[in-house]
């Protein structure tokens, strides 16, 4: 899993420190130890400050996109049918931190404000591969290959021609061969068509032909319909990997979205495409993928013609990329508009760089809606089908598509699967897909029509309820014992998780202890909050000592996690701006293509924190940043403090 996607919120407070001490913040101070003899608060937040500054900087929220950290939204985005309802009006709905149980800081500054996410530029996510180094995209050049097909390949056939292809191998008709004819004919303009169809159009075959005295290239398929699957193996010189890995850059699109569109212009299925995870929509990411037998050349013929994105650092392997073999992330993020004192400042960033933040799983863990999505893991693990459906598909107030609104509005009136999907022009959506698996087994059998949904968006429900548990257990945790190991918590040592003994507590520190994700193959630490995940769950309906499902995928085995997490090459710096508009650092783009950072005034009307961290996988940026604010980073805590929210 990946680190998180984050929504650009104004993270606001009052209008002045006095203000905000004196808030209605209910905080709860312990004196507990780092290590062996250093003494930190926790702070527990039950309410936020409600009295935002004004600001007129741009706020979006631009959804999380399923994928390796199953980032777990089922909206798109606000009603786009001009409902007179504001946004901000329709996240009072939403879930705020205390509701998934996010309830504590481990650091004692006074936090401060800032605009996170301005710009998607203003978020940087370089990938840290399993050797530790970061991927940057530094290099446009393509291997030298004598194998590799000349330029002209690439400009020999005409759009109608790469149209009727397309179809071909894609089988969207029912022509069996394309016939090309060859102007100027020659053997060296014939090879190089020859040579276009196969390396463009991967599963097809040619041969030439001649016709009323001319010359044709005939194109048809060689392997029916597993061709497209498995690109032509013996096109392929031996001596090569038969994987291409390049660096992907990326702007504002989220990983998937960039496959599809490689696949699209490539023309091949996007399941031949491999990478470590998927990375955050607004953001600017750089990542290593991986493709099967698609040539570096043909990769970097694209970056031509595509938009927001750009492919480089090619190199030829003999293996393809696994999803979670990956060290981490590295972050650049600016904050814009601090209000911060150098003071506050630089306790935040030392804090996060020498004890670091809750582990906590953060808010796109569970939806922005008020149907959160543990809620529906819960009633799968409770085998209440009939609340599964229920919550997937009854009426939401809330920030929804218009079309979803009246799709809901029609099931709670009809309960007719038929009648509701006429309402969804996008039917690939959870919505729709669950309407038709209940069109397709009907109503008594509600198991088969959710199992139509993809296997991950599935199990996507019941990591949430995971997640909500473990949140709520480590907030109890650390409210219980503080930041110091007790007897009864658990360490690992390998994979294998023990509890710490009466004598052995003088060895291990908070850094160490790690807390389970409830399931038939973890044990539970053995003081208190042991108990307490037995209650939680009981209250639930579940029995902690029997977490297997009799549907075998919503069987939950558990895992171990650790609680506070210490994020590694912190920096950070404060610049003043006048624009903003500006970016305040370059990208890798930007070096290859030899832009300036603009110069910046000594003096600006704002002020940014800039700062840059790793992260491991499984960590949540927006819990590292949570801490150095002390805000809650909820999407309805930020447009209710924001009273302006410009779309």
């Amino acid at each position: 899993m990946e680190a998180v996607e984050m929504n650009s919120v104004s993270l606001k407070r009052p209008h002045s420190e006095d203000d905000a001490a004196d808030a209605d913040e209910n905080k709860i101070s312990e004196n507990s130890k780092i290590g062996s003899n250093s003494e930190q608060s926790v702070q527990t937040v039950t309410e936020q400050p409600d009295k935002p500054l004004l600001e007129d900087a741009k706020n979006e929220i631009i959804p999380s996109e399923d994928g390796d950290e199953q980032e777990d939204e089922e909206l798109e985005d606000s009603d786009e049918d001009g409902d007179p309802e504001s946004f901000a009006d329709m996240m009072k709905h939403g879930l705020t931190e205390s509701d998934v149980g996010i309830t504590k800081f481990v650091s004692c500054h006074k936090g401060f404000s800032g605009i996170l996410k301005e710009r998607y530029s203003d978020f940087v996510v370089h990938e840290i591969g399993k050797d530790g180094r970061v991927s940057h995209l530094d290099d446009f050049t393509v291997p030298v290959d004598d194998e590799d097909p000349s330029e002209e390949t690439f400009t020999v056939l005409s759009d109608e021609d790469k149209q009727r292809l397309e179809e071909l191998q894609l089988l969207k008709n029912k022509e069996t061969s394309v016939a090309i004819e060859v102007i100027e004919d020659t053997k060296e303009k014939r090879t190089v068509i020859h040579q276009a169809v196969k390396s463009l159009f991967p599963g097809l075959e040619t041969k030439t032909e001649d016709r009323d005295g001319k010359k044709y290239i005939i194109a048809y398929h060689a392997a029916g319909k597993k061709a497209l699957a498995n690109p032509r193996k013996h096109s392929w010189p031996k001596s090569r990997g038969s994987y291409c890995h390049f660096v992907l850059y990326k702007e504002n699109k989220d990983t998937m979205d960039a496959i599809n569109v490689l696949s699209k212009f490539l023309r091949v299925k996007p399941n031949i495409f491999s990478y470590m995870g998927t990375k955050d929509k607004r953001a600017i990411t750089v990542q290593e993928i991986a493709v099967l037998r698609i040539t570096a050349q043909r990769l970097a013929h694209l970056n031509k013609c595509l938009m927001n994105f750009k492919l480089g650092n090619f190199s030829y392997k003999n293996h393809p990329l696994k999803l979670g073999e990956l060290q981490g992330n590295h972050f650049t993020v600016v904050l814009r508009n601090i209000t911060g004192t150098d003071d506050q400042i630089e306790q935040a960033m030392n804090s996060l760089r020498e004890i670091g933040f809750i582990n906590y799983y953060g808010m796109q863990r569970f939806g922005t809606t008020a149907v959160p999505t543990y809620q529906i893991g819960r009633a799968i693990l409770q085998n209440n089908w009939n609340e599964v459906m229920d919550l997937i598909l009854k009426p939401r107030p809330g920030a929804e598509k218009g079309y979803l609104v009246k799709c809901r509005e029609e099931w709670a009136k009809t309960k007719d699967p038929a009648a509701a999907l006429k309402k969804l022009p996008v039917k690939r959506c959870v919505e729709g897909q669950l309407l038709r698996g209940l069109l397709k087994y009907g109503m008594k059998n509600i198991i088969s029509a959710f199992g139509i949904i993809p296997r991950n968006n599935r199990l996507m429900y019941i990591h949430s309820y995971q997640s909500y548990v473990w949140n709520n257990m480590v907030s109890k945790r650390i409210e219980e014992y503080g930041l110091k190991a007790v007897p009864g918590d658990l360490i690992l040592k390998g994979a294998t998780a023990v509890h710490i003994e009466e004598g052995d507590v003088h060895n291990y520190t908070i850094h160490d202890v790690v807390m389970p994700l409830p399931g038939f193959d973890v044990i539970y630490p053995k003081h208190k909050i042991g108990e307490a995940y037995k209650e939680m769950l009981a209250a639930d309906n579940l029995d902690i000592n029997n977490m297997r499902h009799k549907i075998r995928d919503y069987s939950l085995s558990g895992a171990y996690r650790k609680i506070i997490i210490r994020p590694q090459n912190v920096s950070w710096e404060v610049v003043a701006y006048d624009d903003p508009r500006i970016p305040l650092f370059t990208t890798d783009l930007d070096k290859l293509e030899g832009k300036p950072l603009p110069v910046l005034p000594t003096d600006g009307k704002f002020r940014a924190l800039k700062m840059e961290f790793s992260l491991p996988p499984s960590t949540y940026a927006t819990m590292a940043i949570r801490e150095v604010l002390k805000m809650d980073t909820s999407i309805k805590n930020q447009t209710q403090l924001n009273t302006t929210w410009l779309r």
